[in-house]
């Protein structure tokens, strides 16, 4: 009597989760994805392919970019590049025009950084030519007045106006101030405007109907440092384990009373800040392994001093990597060599678990850059890095995105020459901008020509085994807008990978508007 014939079994899979490299294929849920590289997994029954880069502006820059960041001034969205050769250009992010900041050797090739002041100028730190501010048309370095010394108070002043020299640069501003009396004499002086554009200290010049003899002078304030912030109304420079504070309302006051400097002296920061960045009203301070936020800023009502409450929230988990830092949504992301963590409030928790397994295959000696991006009209946190990917037992290095949104991550590919990446608004959205050394390109923007995309699902168990022979049979549901894709389908098994199937039988559904 012949055997019964065995019932099919059937998988349909459209619970869609994001990749999980962690656990082995034969582990990870039925729904997740051994790799996902350039599918965003929006929701149920819902994988869209995404765009490839485009080139908006071939050879924008004259040099090799070192480092990019993108800031508004006179409502006018800039993406700004700084390059090997010191020098600086912007690129206008509505029309895509490039024009230049400043030439070679104005500053250093590496650890530049900028950050926005109102939406009136950018302010640029770099660690060994110091700090510069540049509002849309002039480059001006903050060369401010520092502190003011009374080598001779005089004698018989009234009234006394005091005159400073005018600053040497293009654009600078002429500082001012006012003389405060004890009795006739100038016993102190009151810095009503710092001033910008000095290459030397100014010189003071008294005047009084009556008085005479006094004599002031002040030194040349002039800062370096590896990163700058502009928080709770004031510019903070790091420098070392030093962040200097202007004084309230200002980006160059660095001498009245409401001005100042705190040192780290904690263990828990082991090297010195690698850098510090402002958001949900926090004044983040990063070093290697640990993180410190400055809050509640105010001025002594008694003194005028400034005064704040430093905290370390983190004595273990930091990052050195300070481009693979940035705020989304309430949390600060970042990423380091072991993990990408999420800090909201006081809390710090990891967040890429279901993609450790390739940490151990990022080149972390190459540059690590991150921002937001709509990918599908969906915000997303991104960070690209060189990934060296295992094959035949050696190893190819390529650029790679992680992206991570709604507790899910996929991967995407938008080119192995892009060197470095930041985030821009353009009209309304948030985009994701970068370089390939010296091109201006935009991610996830070019959708005429197609993408290579791979899609790596879980090893389902599938049930009820045939004792003989199994016949498999495998079919994908897409939409396609236009056109035909190649679809590659590789059956696998535990050990190995069954030959590449091309789908070409493929059943066309047309709605009613074709």
């Amino acid at each position: 009597m012949a055997a019964i014939e065995q019932k099919k079994s059937y998988f349909v899979s459209k619970d869609f989760k994001g990749v999980n490299v962690k656990n082995n294929r034969t582990a990870i849920g039925e729904g997740e994805f051994a790799w996902l590289e350039n599918v965003q997994p929006i929701g149920y029954g819902n994988l869209k392919i995404v765009n490839e880069a485009t080139t908006l502006v071939s050879s924008a820059f004259a040099n090799t970019v070192t480092y990019m960041a993108s800031a508004n001034i006179n409502n006018t969205e800039f993406m700004f590049a700084f390059q090997e050769d010191g020098s600086a250009q912007y690129v206008n992010v509505t029309n895509n025009t490039v024009s230049n900041l400043a030439a070679a050797n104005t500053f250093s090739n590496a650890n530049v950084q900028i950050v926005q002041w109102k939406n009136e100028r950018i302010l640029i730190i770099d660690p060994a030519k110091g700090y510069k501010t540049w509002d849309g048309t002039n480059l001006v370095s903050i060369g401010s007045v520092g502190t003011v010394t009374i080598n001779n108070g005089g004698a018989n002043y009234v009234a006394p106006t005091l005159t400073f020299s005018p600053p040497g640069e293009t654009g600078g501003v002429t500082a001012t101030g006012e003389a405060v009396l004890l009795g006739n004499t100038i016993a102190s002086v009151v810095i009503t405007e710092a001033g910008s554009g000095y290459t030397s200290a100014p010189t003071i010049t008294v005047s009084d109907s009556t008085g005479s003899g006094a004599n002031i002078t002040c030194t040349l304030f002039s800062q370096n440092g590896t990163s700058v912030a502009t928080f709770s109304g004031r510019t903070w420079i790091a420098e070392g384990r030093t962040v200097y504070y202007s004084a309230p309302d200002t980006y160059n006051d660095f001498v009245s009373i409401a001005s100042g400097f705190i040192t780290l002296t904690d263990s828990t920061l082991r090297t010195d800040i690698a850098t510090i960045i402002a958001a949900n009203n926090f004044l983040y301070i990063f070093g290697e392994d640990s993180i410190n936020v400055f809050s509640d800023v105010r001025v002594n009502s008694t003194t005028g001093e400034t005064i704040f409450t430093n905290t370390n929230v983190s004595a273990s988990i930091g990052s050195s990597f300070k481009y693979a830092i940035f705020p989304y949504f309430r949390s600060m992301l970042f990423m380091n060599r072991y993990g990408i963590y999420a800090l909201v409030g006081a809390t710090t928790s990891k967040i890429s678990d279901d993609i450790d397994g390739i940490f151990t295959n990022i080149d972390f000696t190459k540059p690590i850059t991150s921002g937001q991006v709509l990918i599908n009209n969906i915000l997303c946190a991104c960070w690209t890095f060189t990934y060296d990917e295992p094959t035949n037992g050696t190893t190819t290095p390529r650029k790679l995105q992680a992206i991570f949104f709604d507790r899910k991550w996929f991967f995407t590919s938008q080119g192995n020459s892009i060197t470095r990446t930041a985030s821009a608004v353009q009209s309304g959205n948030i985009l994701m901008f970068g370089t390939t050394g010296q091109d201006f390109i935009k991610f996830y923007a070019n959708s005429t020509d197609g993408i290579e995309w791979e899609i790596s699902s879980a090893l389902w168990p599938m049930g009820d085994p045939i004792r003989d022979k199994q016949a498999l049979k495998v079919g994908i549901e897409a939409t396609l807008t236009s056109g035909f894709a190649n679809f590659d389908c590789y059956i696998d098994s535990e050990n190995q990978t069954a030959p590449p199937i091309t789908f070409q039988n493929t059943i066309d559904w047309l709605n009613n508007t074709n």
